[in-house]
């Protein structure tokens, strides 16, 4: 039986009561909630270190250990925060990074496209906007990690989208498949924000819901970006 403590008010209050809600909100939660990304980050990790060692350059090495940092980071707090119950502080602190590793990962994908694929100022110009954005972006999530999804989730989208104006870049040296590569995975990224933001469509609340539908993708979404930075950073890097 849990101990007892008495506040200010005298009235006599148990530890575990204070936690109920969020235990509840877990219990509740699909029963594969985090299953997806627990698997993926072995696999990220094995197909991270595989890239580092095969990169062709320091700069690419150094660029693939960021990328593969940031995808470990964003697959391995996710795990850990959907899969396990820490208590209501850790679990804020959690939430905080595995929103905030979203960020992370936009500009860690960037990172080896901008080092291999680009050169001078549009390097330099496409490297800080996607770190500066990730900075604010990380900023915002981790003081207002109560904002509603209609806010946050469009600059996710955004973030994601700043490559766009360098594809023709992309296509000059890596050619069309990295190009094509990322055009699929950039969609599968906005299609599961989109499920993500407005929790549709929900299939199995109790297994399978709008939330692994939204992890689905983003899986999906990392396969086809790691492709194109491998092929990227063999081709040129």
């Amino acid at each position: 039986m849990a101990a007892k403590t008495v506040t200010g008010d005298s009235t006599p209050t148990d530890p575990s009561e204070h936690d109920h809600p969020h235990r509840l909100t877990r219990a509740l939660k699909p029963k594969l909630r985090g299953w997806l990304h627990a698997g993926t980050f072995p696999l990220a990790t094995a197909a991270g270190i595989v890239l580092v060692c095969l990169a062709p350059s320091a700069s690419a090495r150094w660029a693939a250990a960021v990328y593969t940092v940031a995808s470990m980071l964003l697959f391995g707090i996710s795990a850990l925060y959907h899969r396990f119950y820490w208590g209501p502080t850790g679990e804020a602190i959690l939430r905080r990074l595995d929103h905030s590793n979203i960020f992370l990962l936009i500009a860690g994908t960037y990172t080896p496209l901008g080092m291999v694929l680009l050169e001078g100022s549009d390097r330099v110009l496409l490297l800080s906007t996607a770190w500066g954005g990730a900075l604010i972006g990380i900023l915002f999530r981790i003081f207002w990690v109560g904002a509603p999804r209609w806010l946050y989730t469009p600059i996710y989208l955004a973030l994601g989208w700043v490559a766009i104006f360098w594809m023709s870049d992309f296509y000059h040296l890596g050619g069309a498949s990295v190009v094509a590569l990322l055009a699929v995975g950039g969609g599968l990224y906005s299609i599961g924000a989109v499920v993500y933001g407005t929790k549709r469509p929900n299939p199995s609340p109790l297994w399978f819901g709008f939330h692994e539908i939204f992890h689905a993708c983003t899986v999906a979404a990392f396969i086809c970006h790691y492709i194109a930075v491998s092929i990227a950073t063999y081709r040129v890097g």
